[in-house]
């Protein structure tokens, strides 16, 4: 194996990962998404275009960290390891929640497609796993049975691991946010301000993680990159704090923004409340006089 050169925009483009699995996923939910937004034109409804392009950009996202060079240094380059899992655990799922994808499926589907999709939706595993303190829980704990534990290196020396934990990162980002975003049906439909504490308690996570890795004087699987050939011999230790860094950042900076969308929904949802007691208000005045 040959050692791949300096990380660059150029290299990320030149040293494409091809992945088949992913890339028919992400192709098979892009064609899905595009079939159902063009069953609501054709019966004369139509969908959101924010919110089209959201779930676009999340799938952009995806086919970037598991298509580009990104998915080939991730094996190499520790940073790169954590910008895949950052795009793949927080940002993507982030998008995709925003894309609403459950609601187009319900909105562009039969009434008896929509009754068995609505009963898998409320089922009790689903229902579990989607309650929104397992949902905070698995996205944020399982962070540490990563890097903590001897997973990490499996997944590099395994590419059938490395597949899998690609998988359950992207399916709790998804169901973490799925849950705190809301725009989708839920078995539990949460209160604006649970939902924003949920998600400004996922920062602590990633900083604390960032954080734990940054002063770390002993590199994450360390037998295993000083036997893999890296781009000009780049150093353990400074790799390593470059990634905690990244995962610390990314991490606050979703939380915020994942934030201020719950805090613009919940400021929405009060104007509503309150439009519809002044339009009743204004209705039994009528009535009086």
């Amino acid at each position: 194996m040959e050692a791949l050169p300096p990380a660059s925009i150029e290299s990320l483009v030149s040293e494409s990962a091809l992945a088949a699995p992913s890339a028919l996923l992400i192709i098979t939910c892009g064609v899905l998404y595009l079939l159902g937004v063009r069953r609501l034109r054709a019966r004369g409804r139509q969908w959101s275009i924010a919110r089209s392009a959201a779930f676009g950009s999340g799938l952009v996202v995806l086919v970037i960290a598991t298509q580009s060079g990104l998915a080939a240094y991730g094996h190499v380059l520790f940073s790169a390891h954590v910008a895949e899992h950052v795009s793949i655990g927080m940002v993507a799922p982030f998008l995709l929640a925003l894309g609403a994808p459950a609601t187009l499926a319900l909105q562009a589907s039969s009434r008896p497609v929509q009754v068995r999709f609505l009963r898998v939706l409320h089922s009790r595993p689903v229902s579990l796993v989607t309650h929104p303190v397992v949902a905070w829980l698995l996205f944020g704990v399982t962070l540490f049975g990563l890097y903590f534990t001897p997973l990490y290196q499996l997944s590099l020396e395994n590419h059938v691991v490395h597949h899998l934990v690609h998988a359950h990162f992207l399916l709790t980002g998804c169901v973490f946010f799925w849950a705190v975003i809301g725009l989708d049906p839920v078995s539990h439909r949460i209160h604006y301000g649970f939902r924003l504490l949920l998600v400004m308690l996922t920062v602590p996570f990633h900083a604390f993680l960032g954080l734990a890795l940054m002063v770390g004087d002993e590199p994450l699987a360390r037998s295993y990159y000083e036997h893999t050939p890296r781009p000009d011999g780049a150093p353990l230790l400074a790799d390593q704090h470059l990634g905690a860094g990244l995962m610390w950042a990314v991490g606050d900076l979703t939380g915020l923004v994942a934030g201020a969308v719950v805090l613009v929904q919940w400021m929405a949802h009060e104007s509503r409340i309150s439009r519809r007691a002044d339009a009743r208000e204004d209705h039994m005045l009528g009535a009086v006089g």
